[in-house]
């Protein structure tokens, strides 16, 4: 630039020069003319190479000032490409961090994706246990409400089958005896018989008597037996009053059952009471929001109304706690009542099992009764041959000496057996008042004893039971008074002094209603003081216009509406983010739903609000069509309602073959789909041979 500046500033200077050189030439030229001729060449000569050194020196200026601006250019050309450069390397790096810090984020969302999931199976599993659970307790509770009725149906039947086979017991004992002295009585008709008759030959005389004689023995075995099996039936008796004891406790425990149903009621109503004073402090809640907002006036009524629905929610809540803790001391009792329900039925079972033993002996005894009276038809036959005998005999026959003896022989065994007979009465008679079963004096004693201890520990027995019986009232009763007691929260166990109750949860209940009732009547407190001032203020004459600093709603009720407030405000919040949090996981589920779609069926579907659905072709993104639900239709059958422009040529034939004739929309999304992808194949391939 320098040198630039200096050959202009030349340039004039050089022109000055010649100006006046060439005045001074001229005038000499003027003179001389052979001077001015060679002058003149000089002239032309210098000018010419002046021109020339002109011309150059234009050019090098040219040339330096094109090489000035080349090396400017050049210049902002490496500034340009460094700054290029600079943002390469700035939008490279932030290009990294994009990366990595979407890599991040994925690696983030696919952790709190996990996580969601797994938290949300764990709480469909929890859901799930808890409704299996849920379930289960109901069918456990039907099961056991059935089971107790059929267990008390099938008592009642038993009780009642029971009692008409103790009656079928005491009429067949009945008929029994009645047997019995029939037997008797034909046992005397024989013996007056054999009395009435002559004395046959010894031989026979012998034969009948030994038949006699087992008839007798088998009739004291039979009256025996009899006697055993009355004791049995006198041992039935005693366990049908048993049974008849077990009725009444039966209806007992159904009338329990009863009254814990009418407690389950009035659980219900107690609940359905304080569900409606919540909804009524809500609503008086909502109402004294909407007086905060215009505090002009406070109607007296109103705060009145509120004290008394929060003292009887107070009240609700008391009475709410004290029919809990009835109704566990109830359920203790049904627990109770079953355990001695499963015993009852325990003794049922002993009672059946006592009851077809006596069927058995029954039915041998009355094997043994037919065994007896064909035993008495054989010894009637006897009788009658003996009397036909004697009828064929002479009746005015003598009489010797050896039929006398024979005579006097046989009316002393019959002397004989009638003493043998008495004395078997006798024993029988003895084994009657004491119920035995063995012949002998010592085997009597023996039973008498064994007998008198037998009683003496039944009548123990009873006494313990009935002391036992007495004792479980006491204590029940007892337990009850202390349920009460706990439920008070004003029970102290013996030798225990009580300093301070450290988490309790009955106190903590008394703590919070304590804490609420103190609230309700600092709050009472505060709005009757409002309502005197209001009233005061009327009766003054005071104007009705507010004082800036005066409080028109007690602070104790602002408090408790904002603390209500915020409560909500918190839970709003709690299930807006719960919302926010399930509409996430439906965008990513749906997301994965579509892109599972498009990569199995190779379309692409968006769903408009609407309800249209528009379908994308993979393999053709000009191919897309759009579908409508039928009105109507619950949404499961669709029509075509418009196709992008770029569809295939065929598409025409193709939505009036599949849409208009079959009536198939997947057999058209689906020949679409084909015809796109060899379309697309084909496209492919063109492409790769052109490369």
């Amino acid at each position: 630039m320098s040198r630039d500046a200096s050959s202009s500033s030349q340039i004039p200077l050089f022109s000055r020069s010649t100006a006046a050189k060439r005045d001074s030439l001229t005038a000499e030229l003027e003179r001389d003319p052979r001077l001015s001729t060679v002058r003149r060449q000089q002239r032309s000569q210098a000018f010419s190479s002046t021109m020339a050194h002109a011309s150059l020196e234009r050019q090098l200026a040219t040339l330096q000032t094109t090489k000035t601006e080349l090396e400017t250019k050049l210049r902002e050309r490496d500034l340009t490409v460094e700054r290029l450069e600079r943002d390469r390397r700035w939008f490279s790096d932030r290009e990294t961090e994009e990366r990595e810090e979407k890599e991040r984020g994925r690696e983030e969302r696919e952790e709190e994706k996990k996580k969601t999931h797994a938290e949300l199976r764990s709480l469909r599993a929890n859901l799930m246990t808890l409704r299996e659970e849920y379930e289960d307790l109901q069918d456990s509770h039907s099961a056991l409400s059935r089971s107790t009725s059929q267990t008390s149906a099938t008592l009642e039947s038993k009780i009642t089958t029971l009692t008409r086979q103790v009656q079928l017991l005491e009429e067949e004992l009945a008929q029994t005896k009645e047997l019995a002295e029939e037997r008797l009585c034909s046992m005397h008709d024989l013996q007056e018989s054999i009395n009435n008759l002559e004395e046959p030959p010894r031989r026979e005389d012998n034969e009948d008597m030994t038949i006699i004689r087992e008839e007798l023995r088998r009739q004291a075995t039979y009256l025996r037996q009899l006697e055993s099996e009355n004791a049995e039936l006198r041992v039935l008796k005693a366990r049908s009053q048993s049974i008849e004891v077990l009725k009444e406790e039966k209806r007992g425990l159904e009338r329990k059952l009863r009254g814990m149903d009418e407690l389950r009621h009035q659980v219900v109503e107690l609940e359905a009471q304080v569900e409606a004073g919540r909804r009524e402090r809500q609503e008086w809640a909502n109402k004294s929001l909407e007086v905060a907002q215009s505090p002009s006036h406070t109607p007296i009524s109103v705060t009145q109304s509120l004290s008394e629905l929060r003292l009887n929610h107070a009240q609700l809540l008391e009475e709410s706690g004290a029919t809990n803790a009835l109704l566990r001391a109830r359920e203790a009792e049904l627990d109770e009542l079953r355990e001695s329900e499963g015993e009852l039925k325990e003794h049922v079972k002993d009672l059946e099992a006592d009851v077809n033993g006596l069927k058995e002996n029954l039915e041998r005894e009355r094997r043994r009764v037919e065994l007896a009276d064909r035993e008495v038809d054989f010894s009637k036959a006897m009788v009658a041959s003996f009397t036909a005998e004697e009828t064929m005999k002479d009746g005015a026959a003598a009489i010797d000496e050896a039929q006398m003896q024979r005579l006097q022989h046989a009316e002393a065994l019959l002397e004989e057996y009638k003493g043998i007979n008495a004395k078997l009465t006798l024993e029988l008679e003895a084994l009657t008042t004491s119920r035995g079963s063995v012949v002998g004096a010592d085997l009597l004693q023996t039973e008498k004893a064994r007998r008198l201890q037998v009683q003496e520990a039944l009548a123990q027995c009873n006494e313990e039971n009935k002391n036992h019986l007495d004792k479980i009232d006491e204590l029940e009763q007892k337990l009850f008074d202390l349920g009460g007691e706990i439920a008070g929260g004003r029970l102290v166990p013996p030798g225990v002094r009580i300093l301070q109750l450290k988490e309790n949860p009955l106190q903590d209940w008394v703590d919070l209603r304590q804490s609420a009732m103190d609230r309700l009547k600092g709050e009472n407190e505060a709005l009757i003081k409002r309502l005197k001032e209001l009233e005061e203020s009327g009766i003054n004459g005071v104007a009705t216009s507010a004082q800036p600093g005066e409080e028109l709603v007690p602070r104790e009720s602002w408090e408790l509406v904002s603390k209500e407030k915020s409560d909500l405000e918190e839970l709003v919040s709690q299930k807006e983010k719960r919302l926010l949090r399930l509409q996430q996981i439906f965008q990513s589920k749906s997301a994965e739903f579509r892109e599972a779609i498009a990569s199995i069926l190779g379309v692409k579907l968006a769903f408009y609000p609407n309800g249209q659905v528009r379908v994308t072709s993979l393999y053709d993104l000009n191919a897309s069509f759009v579908f409508s639900p039928e009105k109507g239709a619950s949404g499961a059958n669709m029509q075509l309602v418009a196709q992008g422009e770029g569809a295939p040529e065929e598409i025409q034939s193709l939505m009036q073959y599949w849409v208009g004739t079959e009536q198939c929309i997947p057999g058209f999304i689906a020949t679409v789909t084909l015809e796109c992808y060899e379309s697309w194949k084909k496209g492919n391939s063109e492409g790769n041979m052109t490369m």
